[in-house]
């Protein structure tokens, strides 16, 4: 069996990851860098495999700031709680690989906005929201979102680099605060996902060993492509596909 093309398949792909393409932005921001939103996960290692251009990523997370240089080939990856952010060099273009499917669209995803933003939930909702549609009011509204994100940021950075991790480690306080009542919903994600493609794993193990292969009867091919293409992210133009689990925003 295979999939009609753009359909969402039934079952998850490897490891229930959540897929997409992103081209960084281009925007130049008020340090003069350009590039994306920085933000955090609270719960997903987020994964970049460098497919065209180059650029970088810079991190903070408590052991330092970083900025890893990306190319095609590259692979870089972000633990839960490593504040990132995307580099444009010229035609950046990466696939992003998400650990637990789903959860960084239900907002595992934090941006960097300013204390006082991050402080008042409405007001953080609010800054966050981008409008429906790939056109110009919701490019300017994702450049704003952006530029807010990046005024945050650089205090993070100055902090971490003159070595003060403080104002970091508060962020990562006030950003798992903000999400804190998402929880519940976040964990049913995770077990209809990523913890459902484990414990099929662990069931076929258990099959083998039993001399009992007979759910290889059920074994087919499916096929799917972006559902949406162009959309705003985080960190750049973004395409999406319907995978169980994620909802395209």
């Amino acid at each position: 069996m295979v999939s009609e093309s753009g359909s969402a398949p039934p079952y998850p792909l490897p490891g229930a990851v959540g897929l997409s393409h992103l081209t960084a932005y281009d925007w130049e921001a008020a340090d003069g860098v350009c590039g994306g939103s920085p933000h955090l996960h609270l719960v997903c290692t987020e994964a970049y495999v460098v497919t065209g251009g180059r650029g970088a990523v810079q991190t903070l997370s408590p052991d330092g700031y970083r900025d890893v240089p990306l190319e095609p080939g590259s692979v870089a990856w972000f633990t839960p709680g490593t504040v990132h952010r995307m580099v444009q060099g010229g035609g950046l273009r990466v696939t992003v690989l998400m650990q637990n499917g789903g959860l960084p669209e239900a907002g595992d995803a934090v941006f960097t906005f300013p204390p006082e933003v991050l402080a008042d939930p409405r007001r953080y909702a609010a800054a966050a929201e981008l409008p429906p549609g790939t056109g110009p009011e919701a490019a300017a509204a994702a450049r704003r979102r952006r530029d807010l994100a990046v005024e945050g940021y650089v205090d993070l950075r100055k902090a971490l680099v003159a070595g003060d991790p403080g104002p970091l480690l508060a962020f990562q306080r006030a950003a798992a605060a903000l999400v804190r009542e998402r929880v519940p919903a976040w964990r049913e994600l995770w077990r209809a996902g990523a913890l459902a493609a484990a414990e099929r794993t662990g069931a076929q193990l258990d099959a083998l060993a039993a001399g009992e292969p007979s759910y290889l009867a059920g074994a087919t091919a499916y096929e799917t492509a972006p559902a949406r293409r162009g959309g705003f992210g985080m960190c750049g133009r973004r395409d999406e596909y319907a995978l169980p689990g994620t909802t395209p925003v």
